[in-house]
C-alpha cells in the first residue's frame, strides 16, 4: 500500500514539472517580398520639345574608277571622262585632216576647238543643234537656228542636220571672215600660234582660250594628225625611193655586180641570208659597228 501511494505521488510530482515548465514555440519567419524595381519615366514638358538623334547613314563606297573625268566650260558646263574625249577624236579625226587639205587650219586646232567647244560632243549645243563650235547665227545666216544662253540670254545659235555640216561651216567660217586672214599666214603645223591668233581674232571672249586649246592638243596628241597631213607627199616620195631602189638592186643583180641597195623592210639578217654571207662577215665587209640599215645604203656583199 504504500508502495502505491509512493508511486501515486511520483506521478504527480512529475506530471507538475511539467506542467509549470514554460513551451517555446518556435516559427518560421516569413519570407521578405522581393521589392519591385519601379522606373519611372519623365514626360518632358511643353516647353521642352523631344529631341531625337539623328541617325547617321553610312556612305556607300563608290566604284573606283580608272576614268579621269573633267569638265569642259564653253557654252555649256559638261562633265565628261577622258575615254569620251578619246572617243570624240577617234571619230571626228578623219573630218580634220580632210579639212585641214581642204581649207589649211590644223587639224589639231579643229579637233580641240571641236572638243572645247561641244564638251567633246555632249555639250547642250552638240546635242539640239549639232553644233560642235559654238557659232552664234551672224549676220547672213539663213539656216536653221536655236535659242541659248551664252554671254547674253537666249542668243541665237546655227543649227545642222549632223555634225560633218557643222564641221565643214567651222572651216567656211574661219576662211570667209577677214578678221581671221592672219591665221593663214602661219604654219599649219604651229598649232600654239594658231590657239593664239583665234584668241587674238576674237573667236572666243575666255582669255585661257588659247591654253585650253593647246593642253587639248599636247594631252591627246593631236599635233600627229597636222604631222600626218603634212607629211603625204614625203610618204608618197618614200614610195616613189623604194621603186627606183628596187629597180636599182635588180639591175645590179642582174650585173653581177658586187654590192646591195638596202631597201625598206631589209635588215643585216635577211641580206646575210640572200647573198649566203654571215652577219658578222656583212658587218666586216661594210665596217659596220652595229645593225642599223637605212633605205638606200649601198652595201658591198661579194
Amino acid at each position: 500500500m504504500f508502495k502505491k501511494i509512493l508511486l501515486l505521488l511520483t506521478i504527480i510530482t512529475l506530471i507538475g514539472c511539467n506542467a509549470a515548465k514554460p513551451v517555446i514555440v518556435t516559427k518560421k519567419a516569413p519570407l521578405k517580398p522581393k521589392s519591385e524595381v519601379v522606373r519611372t519615366i519623365k514626360k518632358p514638358s511643353a516647353s521642352s520639345p523631344i529631341t531625337t538623334r539623328p541617325t547617321v547613314a553610312k556612305p556607300i563606297k563608290k566604284e573606283q574608277s580608272n576614268r579621269e573625268t573633267e569638265v569642259i566650260v564653253s557654252t555649256s558646263k559638261t562633265v565628261v571622262t577622258n575615254d569620251v574625249i578619246v572617243s570624240y577624236i577617234s571619230k571626228f579625226k578623219g573630218i580634220a585632216m580632210g579639212n585641214m587639205k581642204n581649207y589649211g587650219i590644223p587639224a589639231s586646232i579643229i579637233l580641240a576647238q571641236g572638243i572645247l567647244e561641244s564638251g567633246a560632243g555632249r555639250g547642250d549645243l552638240a546635242i539640239s543643234a549639232n553644233n560642235h563650235f559654238g557659232i552664234k547665227c551672224h549676220v547672213g545666216w539663213t539656216g536653221e537656228s536655236v535659242k541659248h544662253d551664252d554671254d547674253s540670254d537666249q542668243e541665237c545659235f546655227r543649227k545642222y542636220d549632223n555634225p560633218s555640216e557643222s564641221f565643214k561651216d567651222h572651216a567656211l567660217f574661219l576662211t570667209g571672215r577677214s578678221r581671221y586672214a592672219k591665221l593663214f599666214e602661219f604654219s599649219k603645223g604651229d598649232y600654239k600660234a594658231w590657239a593664239k591668233g583665234l584668241r587674238a581674232a576674237g573667236y572666243a571672249t575666255d582669255p585661257k582660250y588659247p591654253d585650253k586649246l593647246i593642253s587639248y592638243i599636247e594631252r591627246y596628241n593631236l599635233h600627229q594628225y597636222d604631222n600626218q597631213v603634212l607629211d603625204v607627199n614625203y610618204i608618197s616620195n618614200e614610195k616613189q625611193l623604194v621603186e627606183e631602189l628596187t629597180l636599182e638592186s635588180r639591175t645590179i643583180a642582174s650585173n653581177g655586180l658586187a654590192s646591195y641597195v638596202v631597201q625598206k623592210g631589209d635588215t643585216l639578217y635577211s641580206i646575210s641570208k640572200k647573198f649566203d654571207l654571215k652577219v658578222d662577215d656583212l658587218k666586216q665587209k661594210n665596217n659596220l659597228s652595229d645593225n642599223t640599215l637605212s633605205i638606200g645604203q649601198r652595201l658591198v656583199v661579194k
